[in-house]
């Protein structure tokens, strides 16, 4: 917008004015949505001849039978599963916009979408189990159920060769179990081995079983896990705070503190270390990691020694010197992380959603949400927009090809995209 130039001196009132230059403000601004009915009009013709009708074929919604254009589902599904807004939020937003949607016909189209998306997630998951290695967890989702809400899980497996210059494209696949059994990753990675990188859950005992097969999982412990339990007690932000409220502070550990910092030690040499070969990373590790590990475990033997059997200290110190051979795989394979944090990163966004939307509907509701959680989540970890992602994918899955079902995932779909834009003048 151009204000109006003056035509006359505010001082003297003379009308010979030359331009100097000019000033710019700007001011951000948004134009509120619109909404919008489309209609496909396919005209009949009848033939004098043989009087056959004829007509053209109907075009493919983004679900069989469906409503919703692609923008619109995609919309509903990402504002659900990617940015933790309920379907009865959403329904009052769009009513206050002049188009009322009941909140179970939302709750259908998310039904719906996760059918048509199914495919890709089959797609999704199969590249993420193709991986050697893996970083493994879990977390709670309340499920609704008679009188009470259950405990659920939703279980994460992110592909992600990243910290070691792997070519292959980062992804994550989530499943959802009514509980918590060692039964459930047994099933999951009935057909895989390789390197698991998780917690220390008993439930994946089965898994890591000599006598397993193919062939029994190799266990790579979380150090993030075991520095958190000892950073606890040495925390000393954390206890001034509690004291300046008033509160009983937790006890401060000098010897936690000399724990902490043995263990950064360790995680200033990862981040040096970052991006490279396994070779180069293993070769470093060799040369810099050992001697601070086997110095870290000389250490922490002597100190558990020294405090009572039930100190806090010797439980921390006792849940890595109990497996410390998987605690210290990392030193013998540059592939391996020396933290779970990829998997923990992946379900930061169940962890945000579970505050707003309470609980998964049924045991479907929790399927359905596995599903969409494992595109949006792969999406983001190609650094790619998640909503125009499956708004396109939604506008043509239809129709396309079922063996040409992989130029869809977020990897192909970027590259494709990247060749089809006009080139910058």
């Amino acid at each position: 917008m151009v204000e109006p130039a003056p035509t006359a001196c505010h001082c003297c009132g003379g009308h010979r004015l030359r331009k100097l230059g000019e000033d710019i403000a700007e001011t951000l601004e948004v134009v509120p949505r619109q909404w919008k009915v489309i209609q496909h009009v396919r005209e009949k013709f009848t033939c004098r001849d043989c009087e056959a009708i004829s007509q053209a074929p109907a075009p493919f919604h983004a679900t069989p039978r469906g409503w919703a254009g692609p923008s619109l589902l995609a919309m509903i599904l990402f504002e659900k599963f990617g940015q933790h807004q309920p379907l009865n939020r959403q329904a009052e937003r769009y009513a206050r916009e002049g188009v009322p949607l009941s909140l179970s016909t939302l709750a259908d189209q998310v039904g719906a979408g996760a059918a048509a998306l199914m495919p890709l997630f089959k797609r999704l998951e199969a590249h993420v189990l193709a991986a050697s290695r893996l970083h493994g967890d879990d977390t709670t989702v309340p499920v609704l159920a008679k009188g009470k809400t259950d405990t659920g899980r939703l279980w994460t497996y992110v592909r992600d060769d990243r910290p070691f210059g792997g070519a292959d494209p980062p992804a994550a696949v989530f499943y959802y179990s009514r509980d918590r059994r060692g039964e459930h990753p047994a099933a999951h990675l009935a057909g895989w081995s390789g390197i698991l990188q998780a917690d220390a859950f008993g439930g994946y005992g089965d898994l890591y079983a000599m006598d397993r097969q193919p062939a029994p999982v190799l266990e790579a412990s979380c150090w993030a896990h075991s520095r958190r339990k000892v950073f606890e007690l040495a925390d000393i932000e954390a206890a001034a705070r509690k004291k300046a409220r008033g509160d009983k502070p937790n006890l401060v550990y000098p010897l936690a503190v000399e724990a902490v910092k043995r263990i950064d030690a360790l995680f200033d040499i990862e981040r040096e270390i970052n991006g490279l070969s396994p070779a180069q990373r293993h070769a470093v590790r060799q040369e810099r990691s050992v001697p601070l590990v086997t110095e870290l475990e000389r250490w922490m033997i002597e100190t558990r020694d020294k405090l009572s059997r039930g100190h806090d200290l010797s439980k921390a110190f006792n849940y890595m010197l109990r497996r410390w051979s998987s605690f210290t795989r990392f030193l013998d394979d540059g592939r391996i992380c020396l933290s779970n944090n990829a998997a923990e990163r992946a379900l930061r966004g169940i962890a945000l959603g579970r505050k707003s939307w309470l609980f998964c509907g049924s045991d479907r509701g929790g399927q359905r949400a596995a599903v969409l959680y494992s595109l949006i989540a792969s999406a983001k970890l190609n650094d790619i927009d998640p909503q125009a992602w499956l708004a396109d994918i939604l506008a043509c899955i239809a129709a396309h090809p079922a063996q040409r079902i992989d130029d869809l995932l977020p990897w192909n779909w970027r590259s494709a995209k990247l060749r089809t834009q006009p080139a910058a003048a």
